[in-house]
C-alpha cells in the first residue's frame, strides 16, 4: 500500500511541477506561437485543446521514453530523436482520434479541427525530449506529461483574460497585438521564474 501512496505522490508532484514551476510556456517558452494563435482564435475552446493536448501527451510520452531507449545504442540517435518523436505524435494523433470518433460522435468534427494543432507543437515535443532524456520514471513520465498539458491550458486562459486589457488605448500603437502579448508572457515568465527559487547572479 505505502509503495501505491508514494508512487500517487511522486506523480501529483511531477504534475504540480510541470504545471507550475516547469510551465512549458512561460519557463521553456514551448508552444508559445501556437499560444499566440489560440488565444487570436476565438474559435477554438480553451478547454478542448488543452484536453486534447493533455491526452497526446499522455500517451506520446510514454512511446518516446520507450523510443529514446530503442535507438540508445546507434551513435546517430541525435539525428533521428526528432523524427522518432514525431512518429510518435503522430501515433498519439491517431489514438486520440479514434477515441473522439468513437466517443464523442455528434461533436467529433469540431473536436478533429483542434487536434492537429494539440498534437503537433513544439509544447508536445518538449515534454516528449524531457521526459525521454531526464531519467524520469513511469510514474514521473505520466506525472510530467498531464501536468505539462494543464500547465499549458493555464498558461492560455491567464493570457486569453490578458486580452481585454491588453487592448486599453493606454498601449501605444506599435505595440498593440502581438508585441505587447509577448511582452506580457515575458513578464509573467519573469514572476514564475523568481517563483521557483531562482536569484539573479551578483
Amino acid at each position: 500500500m505505502s509503495e501505491v501512496l508514494r508512487a500517487c505522490a511522486v506523480f501529483f508532484l511531477y504534475a504540480a511541477a510541470a504545471m507550475f514551476a516547469e510551465n512549458a510556456v512561460f519557463s521553456r517558452a514551448l508552444g508559445v506561437s501556437r499560444l499566440v494563435k489560440l488565444v487570436d482564435d476565438s474559435t477554438v475552446d480553451t478547454l478542448v485543446f488543452g484536453g486534447l493536448m493533455c491526452a497526446v501527451q499522455l500517451i506520446s510520452a510514454p512511446l518516446a521514453k520507450v523510443a529514446n531507449s530503442l535507438i540508445q545504442p546507434f551513435e546517430f540517435r541525435s539525428a533521428i530523436r526528432p523524427l522518432v518523436f514525431i512518429l510518435c505524435s503522430a501515433v498519439a494523433f491517431a489514438v486520440v482520434l479514434g477515441l473522439v470518433l468513437l466517443i464523442f460522435k455528434s461533436a467529433a468534427k469540431d473536436i478533429v479541427a483542434v487536434l492537429p494543432m494539440a498534437t503537433f507543437n513544439t509544447a508536445v515535443l518538449g515534454v516528449m525530449l524531457l521526459t525521454a532524456t531526464q531519467g524520469f520514471s513511469w510514474v514521473q513520465t505520466m506525472g510530467f506529461a498531464l501536468g505539462s498539458g494543464v500547465g499549458y491550458t493555464l498558461a492560455v486562459v491567464v493570457v486569453t483574460e490578458s486580452q481585454r486589457k491588453l487592448r486599453s488605448r493606454a498601449v501605444p500603437a506599435a505595440f498593440k497585438g502581438l508585441p505587447i502579448t509577448l511582452i506580457y508572457i515575458s513578464i509573467l515568465t519573469l514572476a514564475i521564474y523568481a517563483f521557483t527559487g531562482h536569484r539573479l547572479a551578483i
